[in-house]
C-alpha cells in the first residue's frame, strides 16, 4: 500500500518537539488558571517580539481567539466587516454571532480574499446612520488570506488608517500570521501596524492546543478576560497552553517553522506554471486540476482537499518532508 503524503491541512501536522518539551517541563504544580509563571510571562515575551506593549490571553482554538478579540470591538447591535471568504464567515459555524451576542458580519469583496479601504467603503457607505440599520464597529482581515496571499505592511497600514478615520476597530485573524511574516521578511511590528488585536496562530505552526489573543491596547483585554471565562476557555491548567506559546517564541521557532512550510509550498508552486489560481505567499497552493488529475495524484498517495469541481488545495506544514513536496511537484508537472 502506498504511504500517504499529507497535504490536507497544517492542522494535521505533528506537534513540534520543542513544544512537547515545554509542556513536559510545565508538568509540575503551579498556580491554576492564568496565574502560573508561564502565563504571567506572556505579556512581556510578546511585547518584546512585537516591539509594542500588548496583553496576551491564551485560548484553545482560533475560533475563540477571533471571537474574543472581536467581542472587545463590536457591540451586539453592531457589525464586523470581513471578506466574503473570511474564515469567520465561512468556517466558524456562526461563532461570531454567538460570541458577540447577535452582532452580524458585513461581507466585502477583494481580490485574493484580501480587503482594501475601497472594498470596505463599498460595503459600509450605503448604510444609513440611524437606529434602523446595523452599524459597522470593526474590521477583520486575515493574514495570510483564505487564498494564501499576504497583506503587505502598507496594505495593513492603509486599512488601519481607514479604520481609525471611521472609528472602527481593526482585528487581524493571524492563523497563518507566521507564514505571512516569514514570506514578507518584515518584523512582526511592521506586519501589524495599526492593528488593535491579533489572533496569533500556534496550532497550525507546530502547537498542540493553544492560540493567543494579543491586544495592543492592554485595557481592551480586561473585558475579554471575563468573556474567556464565560465562554469556557479559562482552562484550570493554563500553564500547558502558555508553555506552547512560550516555546513558539523561544529562538523564533514560530518563524523557523513557517519558513520551512513556505519553502515546501514554493517547491510545489514551481511545478504549477499555468495552473496556479493565486500567488503563493505563504503555505497554501491552489491549483487547477481536473477530477481525473486529482484522482491520479491520490493514487500516488497524496492527500489534499478538492477546491470546487476543477481545483485542489495543497497545504504544507513545518513537518512536510522535502521528498514529499518534491514528489508532489514532480507528479503535478507530469500530469
Amino acid at each position: 500500500m502506498t504511504a500517504t503524503k499529507q497535504f490536507l491541512s497544517d492542522n494535521a501536522a505533528r506537534v513540534h518537539p520543542q513544544v512537547w518539551d515545554a509542556m513536559r517541563q510545565a508538568d509540575q504544580a503551579d498556580t491554576p488558571y492564568d496565574g502560573d509563571s508561564l502565563s504571567q510571562s506572556l505579556d512581556a515575551s510578546f511585547t518584546n517580539t512585537f516591539s509594542r506593549e500588548c496583553a496576551v490571553l491564551w485560548v484553545a482554538t482560533g475560533t475563540a481567539a477571533n471571537c474574543l478579540a472581536l467581542g472587545s470591538m463590536a457591540q451586539p447591535h453592531g457589525a464586523v466587516v470581513c471578506h466574503r471568504e473570511a474564515h469567520i464567515e465561512m468556517d466558524e459555524a456562526g461563532a461570531p454571532g454567538f460570541f458577540l451576542h447577535g452582532a452580524k458580519l458585513i461581507l466585502a469583496e477583494g481580490e485574493s480574499a484580501k480587503l482594501t479601504p475601497a472594498g470596505i467603503a463599498a460595503a459600509i457607505d450605503p448604510i444609513r446612520d440611524d437606529v434602523h440599520q446595523v452599524q459597522p464597529h470593526a474590521i477583520s482581515i486575515t493574514q495570510a488570506s483564505e487564498y494564501g496571499c499576504s497583506y503587505r505592511p502598507q496594505e495593513v497600514a492603509d486599512i488601519a488608517a481607514f479604520a481609525e478615520a471611521r472609528g472602527l476597530g481593526l482585528h487581524m485573524d493571524g492563523a497563518r500570521f507566521a507564514n505571512a511574516t516569514a514570506f514578507l521578511g518584515c518584523s512582526p511590528a511592521e506586519a501589524t501596524t495599526g492593528v488593535d488585536a491579533l489572533s496569533f496562530g500556534c496550532v497550525k505552526n507546530g502547537g498542540m492546543s493553544a492560540e493567543a489573543v494579543l491586544f495592543f491596547d492592554p485595557e481592551k483585554a480586561d473585558v475579554a478576560r471575563y468573556r474567556r471565562k464565560r465562554s469556557g476557555h479559562l482552562q484550570s491548567k493554563g500553564r500547558f497552553l502558555a508553555a506552547q506559546l512560550a516555546a513558539m517564541l523561544e529562538g523564533d521557532l514560530w518563524l523557523k517553522n513557517a519558513r520551512t512550510a513556505n519553502a515546501a509550498a514554493a517547491e510545489i508552486a514551481g511545478a504549477c506554471e499555468g495552473r496556479l489560481m493565486h500567488p503563493v505567499e505563504a503555505n497554501e497552493v491552489f491549483v487547477q486540476l481536473s477530477a481525473d488529475e486529482r484522482e491520479s495524484l491520490r493514487v500516488q498517495g497524496f492527500e489534499f482537499y478538492d477546491w470546487g469541481d476543477d481545483a485542489a488545495r495543497f497545504v504544507t506544514a513545518w513537518d512536510t518532508r522535502e521528498d514529499d513536496a518534491r514528489g508532489l511537484a514532480v507528479a503535478i508537472a507530469g500530469l
